[in-house]
């Protein structure tokens, strides 16, 4: 019986929604003695729960009506900011007539002192340019800070100042004055590698910038002075010493009066090795190994022919026959066979000049060779950068010079490396050529010689 008045207490609670948990009223179910008690028990919790209704609802309405006063202030203040926009708009209408007619009054007030606020913002604007890109700068620095207020005043009708507009008059003539000016100055100066450090520089007019012997530039875009990461050659660089170094008088300068134009000219000049390297692996063979070899071929047979022609004349000079020389053992072939006939004597002594002939002619032969491989490396040097630049041509077109440049460089570079090493080649290779025939000429004069005097006795004996 409790077990089932318990589940109906449990329904009716979850149907009246009350505010007290099934658990807690099913324990004062339990705890109810009669039917009568239960059923107060629902009264009192139907009393409750109507009274937690109306409470609910006094504080809905308490709020509701606190949203309506909120909503309301919320209205007033819209109209205020209104009738406030409205104001403002008036005012500012106002304000725009006063400020046309200000500015109409100002006009009419400057008269002829608007066109001289054009002209001095003109003036400024072509003079913050010089000086942007003026080596002067460098030993005045800043002049460009002053001449942009001036310009944001000119620009915005503010008025200058006489000192101001005495100021540009002044740096202007100052340009103008330090252009003919040599000055040494100290200045931070950066280096290739991206040191700075302070350094006394020498100011050549507007034209160039020189320090520790060597040229500078002015980097305009970043206002510093930075060392040349490659310089002219050593004249001109020889010229830069003696003017840092001069104190009065005249000295020679390589004057660059195109302000840098002529300067970039010279170092993009390139060196002997850097011509080199551009005829690539062609070139390299070229001179580093046939001009190598054949200096190498011919100073060994230059010396050796010196040598054995210094042997050969003292041969000549000398009564006694020395067998360290080619002659001397000629010689002693006759001393060998002074008894035999005439014809075998001077079989003999072609035999002993032909034994001969091939040391004295020792790497002519092959000097000879290298001599015409040369300029055919360079041709086929020449050959092979043409074909590059038609390949450039074909991929890119002929827009840009720049990237036929390197089949073009080759193709001329080889050519002149391969004439370079066989001109000097052919000129030594005569004269060694011509010293070891006339040491062999000798020979065969001498062993003429010998058998005409040997025939001479054999003709007096019989």
């Amino acid at each position: 019986m409790r077990k089932l008045v318990s589940i109906v207490l449990a329904v009716a609670l979850m149907g009246f929604g009350l505010s007290f948990t099934s658990s807690a009223f099913a324990q004062e179910a339990n705890e109810a003695k009669s039917l009568d008690q239960l059923l107060e028990l629902v009264k009192q919790g139907l009393y409750k729960e109507s009274q937690e209704n109306k409470r609910r609802e006094r504080e809905f309405a308490q709020q509701k009506a606190k949203q309506q006063e909120l909503l309301a202030d919320a209205n007033n203040t819209q109209k205020q900011e209104e009738r406030r926009s409205d104001r403002l708009e008036a005012e500012f209408k106002v304000n725009e007539g006063k400020i046309a007619k200000l500015e109409e009054d100002l006009s009419n007030e400057l008269g002829a002192l608007k066109e001289l606020f054009g002209v001095l913002q003109q003036v400024s604007g072509d003079a913050k340019a010089v000086f942007n890109a003026s080596i002067i700068s460098a030993q005045f620095p800043g002049r460009e800070d002053y001449l942009n207020e001036l310009i944001k005043k000119a620009s915005s009708s503010e008025l200058p100042t006489i000192d101001e507009i005495a100021r540009l008059w002044y740096e202007v003539q100052r340009e103008m004055t330090e252009s003919g000016k040599i000055v040494k100055f100290v200045t931070d100066v950066q280096a290739p590698g991206g040191e700075i450090t302070q350094q006394e520089v020498v100011r050549v007019g507007t034209f160039n910038l020189v320090s520790e012997s060597k040229y500078l530039e002015w980097r305009s875009k970043y206002q510093n002075v930075s060392v040349l990461p490659r310089q002219p050659k050593e004249r001109f660089l020889d010229t830069a010493k003696a003017i840092q170094d001069a104190t009065t008088g005249v000295t020679p300068f390589a004057l660059d009066v195109s302000r840098g134009a002529i300067l970039g000219l010279l170092i993009q000049d390139p060196s002997i090795i850097e011509r080199i390297d551009q005829g690539g692996i062609i070139g390299y063979i070229i001179i580093y190994g046939l001009g190598p070899l054949s200096l190498l071929l011919i100073i060994i047979s230059g010396l050796k022919l010196m040598v054995t022609r210094a042997k050969v004349r003292a041969q000549i000079r000398s009564d006694v026959v020395n067998e360290n020389n080619p002659l001397g053992r000629v010689l002693s072939v006759y001393d060998s066979n002074k008894n035999i006939d005439v014809e075998t004597l001077e079989l003999k002594l072609d035999e002993a000049i032909l034994k001969e002939t091939p040391a004295l002619e020792r790497f002519l032969t092959l000097i000879k060779v290298i001599a015409a491989i040369a300029p055919l490396m360079g041709l086929l040097g020449t050959v092979t950068g043409m074909i590059n630049t038609f390949q450039s041509m074909t991929l890119f077109g002929t827009g840009d010079p720049k990237l036929m440049a390197g089949g073009i460089s080759q193709a001329l570079v080889t050519t002149v490396l391969g004439i370079v090493v066989a001109l000097p080649t052919l000129f030594l290779h005569a004269i060694v050529s011509g010293w070891s025939r006339e040491i062999i000429h000798t020979l065969e004069e001498q062993s003429a010689g010998i058998v005409a005097v040997h025939a001479e006795q054999g003709h007096k004996g019989a």
